[in-house]
């Protein structure tokens, strides 16, 4: 059986071409034909030089399209950058360390990461900029804070939808919890949190931030078997970066206050 070729005039091809990226669903090829022809007939680029260029161009903007998703469903309270870490202000923190986390091969393994130090000293900026990164390298991340995690723990079992909650934590590629050790936990909140790292030991990364050394944990966990287990759960195989006690939101006020003088 033969395909039947028909010549079109450049209208009805620019047409063509147009309702097929529809069908298709190929926004940026639709967007980027017009252009892309005009140039190729410019600098005589192959038909399979112009074709590479519309192909490659809509697969980056899926790729680009798909992180921005991943990063929106992280739900990351704000956005930071490994770019905008300001390493001067915080030697405590190597460049190198830091690149080798972004790497995420920690992740691939499901290795833990523990950053642990006082306020102001880059932790949080940290975790999200990690997960930003793992989520742009197709990584499923989820961010949330301790309290927020364990009120919706505490919610889901009072509407006996704990066991689906907890599921859904253990389907992400990368669990980040925020302030954790900010805030006393009662031994029920504790528990659940305690079988969310369950669900995730050596399967799939967790990343926590805490103020508190993990010898101040009894004062968020207060029964030490369970802070023992937590602290064995997050430490094993674990990359464990401390920041410090210098706040650097701290030191960058005094030095704008003391340029204002």
């Amino acid at each position: 059986m033969t395909t039947a070729h028909h010549t079109l005039t450049a209208q009805a091809s620019d047409a063509a071409i147009d309702t097929a990226c529809r069908m298709l669903r190929l926004p940026t090829m639709r967007a980027q034909a017009a252009d892309t022809i005009a140039r190729a007939e410019r600098e005589g680029l192959s038909y399979a030089g112009f074709l590479a260029e519309l192909l490659m161009a809509e697969c980056e903007d899926r790729d680009r399209r798909r992180a921005e998703r991943r990063i929106r469903a992280a739900h990351f309270p704000r956005e930071k950058s490994l770019r905008e870490f300001d390493y001067t202000a915080n030697p405590n923190v190597t460049p190198a360390v830091i690149n080798g986390l972004a790497s995420c091969e920690w992740i691939a393994k499901g290795y833990p990461l523990c950053l642990i130090g006082d306020s102001g000293t880059g932790k949080s900026h940290l975790l999200i900029a990690l997960g930003t990164t793992a989520a742009m390298a197709g990584y499923r991340v989820r961010y949330t804070t301790a309290a927020a995690l364990v009120n919706e723990l505490v919610e889901a079992a009072d509407d006996k939808q704990l066991g689906k909650t907890i599921a859904r934590y253990g389907r992400v590629d990368l669990l980040e919890i925020d302030e954790l050790g900010y805030l006393e936990l009662d031994r029920r909140g504790a528990e659940m949190l305690f079988q969310v790292l369950t669900e995730r030991e050596e399967k799939s990364s967790i990343a926590i931030a805490s103020n508190e050394a993990f010898t101040g944990w009894s004062k968020t966990f207060t029964d030490p078997r369970l802070c023992a287990a937590i602290v064995d759960r997050l430490t094993f195989n674990a990359a464990l970066i401390e920041t410090g006690t210098e706040s650097y939101r701290l030191a960058r006020t005094r030095a704008k206050n003391n340029g204002t003088k």
